[in-house]
């Protein structure tokens, strides 16, 4: 039942809108006068007034401007359409409606057939969002697929409330910060709940608004830091703790250690559970008494559902009892209250035999004395029935796991990187502005993509952490192609978890790709040419350089000196003016010269990541005879190198032999790796002889490190074709300073610098360091990489035998609904009934599109 004052509140609440701190302390005081104005409630008869009230405003167009005006926080919902998923949604929206009143929020809808809302009821994108007003104009947007019923609504609202408040924590060194900023100001609550917008998140989320400005509250979903609170990522109950950072009364010594002492607690969350778990942690952590434990009253409101444990102490160990006390019910907190019963008071009459008692609150008269030895025994009479639920849920969770394949999809989150899962955590609420973009369908993607010389496509989900992380990054050069006005691009984007059909589509349909496998992936599409693959780093500058790069024709023909010129020595754009491309240039005496097509088909793969340019005729035999090269052949100008000295290659009958060459002369013989180029050079399947120098304090140092490259140089020179099989690098943990933590893992530890790694071997997972405080000199490290193949030399360490396979697999959705659709299973022929499973035998798993043939793009990274 709803407390009574709730209008009361919510215009008290609605008046603090600006202040929600204030609103909310309001709130804490007045949640003990509810009892008193319910009885008054009652007498006036309101309660059978309201049980037929619905507290879903429907708003015309001129109420809507009148509330947004007086400032007050509305959540409103601006229908177009009653189609059936809106019309579920608006019957979980009059549910929230209520629940939000209480908080200050006035919940309602305008229909936009009949009242006209500028923007909102005019742009018909806007039908799958819901709108957060506070202060008088727009706050925050909700797409309807992460408010889908009464306790997502709730807790994305009150979220969007408190954002600011409610901190979010990925790592234990961030609970460790979070933690020593709280120390002596604030305790802590923090929260963990499996999925958000459940009734676990809803009732933190409602708590956070009452005792927000009392303590502090942190919400984690996942991440390194469950295991130093001991909760395996695989279990399905959520879980609160609360960290006693506030320096209290009942510490008889202060704290000490750098971590605040932490509580769990026990009971499944809820509001209520956790609003009485809030008062216990208030309670006085000893309470000192001089009656005997039989005389001592059961516990009082809020503690009255607690057990209470009896300790005595004697006069001549008073002191160290209180602290033997005080070290238990540390212990205890949580689950008791303990009380120190004064033996030397004449009221106590318990006998000298025993020292300790306790008493259950189902059984509140009834006191049970022990005679105990040792803490542990206390303890354990709370404790043990607590681990049996813990074992059953621990085998409850592997009988799961066993029995429903399915959750080994939640695997795959707990691989992703915690900054992007956060990153999406946090924005979550915000709406992408999707003006920029185009959102393609089955039914406008061939149309759309007929329209436009290069059509820039992103594929995603929405529950794909990456993906969602990706498209604000693909939205964001959008925005910044049209700001530039470039014109005959167009940036698209494909809701693969909506259109399974266009995303899933087999060979020989229409699409010209293959099935998507791997998500985000970025497709480019030109008429009449190949789909190209971006396979560079998921980030807003390396996409917009490959779309900027695919512009230019692949090759360019090359028709007079200027233009030779122009090609080897200006950017193709002025926007990648400072970027230094490699450049390919093919020479051929005539346009039907054996190798051209081989070089043109060569040419069209290289599209986004080199210039490749074409000359043909007598230009290229004056060209190449001021340069005394043979034709056909084809020169290739890494960007590394200078213009002047470019590697000569003959031209090939194989495109894909032809382009194993031209990767090959593009490859530095001794390259820096850095985060952005990892994924190529791990592409090319070598083993990585991998030399990390440190940053240069002087230039001392930076001859020094320039020896070390050199020096491994000489290595590669001197292994000639025995380095073939290997890659070697550098990496100056300076510039890249991701590299100490690869250096780390690999090693276990940090080792004094330089230091050569031999990692990453086709046939095996070892790791091999170069003798550490030994001279890195070309000989000595070819005679120890025969010692590693001769198998004489010991591994350091082992790589991780963990793959990174696409975060999400790819469910054919409508074939699954079809599988459940009884008119598809009448229309069967009975030839197909005899060679289909029953609809109640198919497995979901069989519709995974698991085409290989479109590898993940970023799987290493």
């Amino acid at each position: 039942m709803k407390h009574p004052d709730h209008k009361t509140h919510s215009f008290l609440c609605s008046f603090h809108s600006s202040s929600s701190v204030s609103c909310r302390e309001h709130t804490s005081a007045m949640m003990w006068m509810w009892f008193a104005v319910f009885l008054l409630w009652m007498r006036s008869g309101r309660c059978t007034d309201k049980a037929n009230t619905s507290d879903l405003i429907e708003y015309t167009a001129a109420d809507f401007y009148e509330k947004l005006h007086s400032g007050k926080m509305m959540f409103i919902y601006f229908e177009h359409q009653a189609t059936p998923t809106i019309s579920l949604f608006l019957v979980e929206l009059e549910k929230s409606a209520e629940a939000l009143q209480d908080y200050g929020v006035l919940v309602g809808k305008v229909n936009c057939n009949t009242e006209l809302v500028h923007t909102y009821c005019t742009d018909e994108r806007l039908q799958r969002t819901a709108f957060l007003f506070r202060g008088g104009k727009e706050f925050l947007s909700f797409d309807l697929d992460t408010i889908f019923d009464v306790n997502s609504i709730v807790s994305e609202v009150l979220f969007a409330i408190l954002r600011d408040e409610i901190k979010y924590v990925h790592t234990d060194a961030d609970l460790l910060a979070m933690e020593k900023a709280a120390r002596g100001k604030k305790d802590i609550v923090l929260g963990y709940v499996c999925s958000l917008g459940t009734q676990e998140h809803r009732s933190i989320m409602e708590t956070a608004y009452v005792y927000g400005s009392k303590y502090q509250f942190i919400l984690i979903t996942g991440g390194p830091v469950l295991k130093h609170l001991g909760v395996n990522e695989s279990s399905h109950l959520s879980r609160v703790w609360f960290l006693h950072c506030r320096v209290h009364s009942g510490f008889t010594t202060p704290m000490t250690s750098e971590r605040c002492p932490l509580t769990r607690m026990r009971k499944p969350l809820s509001t209520l559970s956790l609003h009485s778990f809030l008062q216990l942690m208030e309670a006085p952590l000893v309470t000192e008494v001089y009656d005997d434990p039989s005389s001592v009253p059961p516990p009082q409101f809020p503690y009255q559902q607690t057990p209470q444990v009896f300790l005595f102490s004697h006069p001549a160990t008073e002191h160290l009892d209180l602290d033997t006390a005080t070290t238990l019910a540390w212990r205890l907190r949580g689950l008791a209250l303990l009380l120190l019963i004064h033996r030397q008071s004449p009221a106590v009459k318990t006998p000298d035999e025993y020292n300790a008692a306790y008493r259950l609150p189902e059984k509140s008269l009834e006191v049970k004395y022990l005679t105990l030895h040792s803490l542990d025994e206390v303890l354990a009479l709370f404790t043990d029935e607590e681990k049996e639920e813990e074992q059953e849920e621990d085998e409850d969770d592997e009988a799961v796991d066993d029995d429903d394949d399915a959750e080994e999809e939640d695997s795959y989150f707990g691989k992703l990187d915690d900054e992007i899962a956060a990153s999406v955590f946090e924005n979550r609420v915000t709406l992408q502005d999707m003006d920029s973009v185009t959102q393609l369908t089955s039914d406008n993607f061939h149309s759309a993509v007929a329209q436009s010389g290069l059509t820039v496509v992103l594929f995603y989900l929405k529950w794909d952490a990456v993906s969602m992380a990706f498209l604000s990054s693909f939205i964001e050069v959008a925005e910044r192609l049209a700001d530039s006005e470039v014109d005959g691009v167009q940036m698209s984007v494909v809701d693969c978890g909506e259109w399974t059909d266009l995303c899933a589509a087999q060979p020989g349909s229409a699409v010209p790709f293959q099935p998507i496998t791997a998500f985000p992936s970025v497709l480019l599409l030109h008429p009449q040419d190949p789909v190209q693959h971006f396979r560079g780093m998921l980030g807003s500058e390396a996409l917009h350089r490959f779309i900027m790069m695919s512009r230019t024709a692949s090759p360019v023909l090359l028709s007079s000196l200027e233009e030779i010129k122009s090609f080897l020595q200006e950017a193709p754009h002025p926007e990648l003016a400072g970027y230094k491309p490699d450049r390919v240039v093919g020479l051929f005496k005539t346009q039907t010269q054996t190798g051209l097509a081989a070089f043109t088909e060569a040419a069209k793969s290289l599209r986004g990541e080199a210039l490749t340019g074409l000359l043909t005729d007598e230009l290229a035999e004056r060209w190449a005879a001021d340069r005394t090269i043979d034709l056909p052949a084809v020169l290739v100008f890494p960007s590394w190198r200078t213009h002047a000295h470019p590697s000569t290659l003959p031209a090939s009958s194989s495109a894909e032999e032809l382009l194993t060459h031209i990767n090959a002369a593009l490859l530095h013989p001794m390259p820096e790796l850095t985060v952005e180029n990892l994924p190529s050079f791990l592409s090319l399947g070598k083993a990585l002889l991998l030399l990390f120098v440190g940053e240069e304090e002087d230039k001392v140092g930076w001859r020094q490190n320039q020896a070390l490259v050199e020096e491994m140089r000489t290595v590669v020179v001197l292994g000639g074709e025995k380095m073939e099989r290997y890659l070697a690098c550098w990496i100056h943990l300076g510039r890249t300073p991701a590299g100490m933590s690869v250096l780390g893992s690999y090693l276990g530890s940090m080792p004094p610098l330089p230091a050569l790694v031999l990692t990453h071997l086709p046939s095996r997972d070892e790791i091999y360091q170069y003798p550490p405080n030994t001279p890195i000199v070309a000989s000595s490290v070819l005679h120890w990489l025969q010692r590693v193949e001769d198998g004489t030399e010991s591994a350091t360490g082992l790589l991780d035998e963990d793959r990174w396979p696409p975060a999400v697999p790819f469910y054919d959705f409508l074939k699954v609904l079809d599988l459940q659709d009884p008119e598809s299973a009448q229309q069967q022929t009975p030839k197909e009934e005899e060679e289909e499973p029953s609809r109640e035998e198919a497995d979901v798993d069989e519709h995974v599109v698991a085409d290989d043939s479109n590898p993940p793009a970023h799987s290493e990274l």
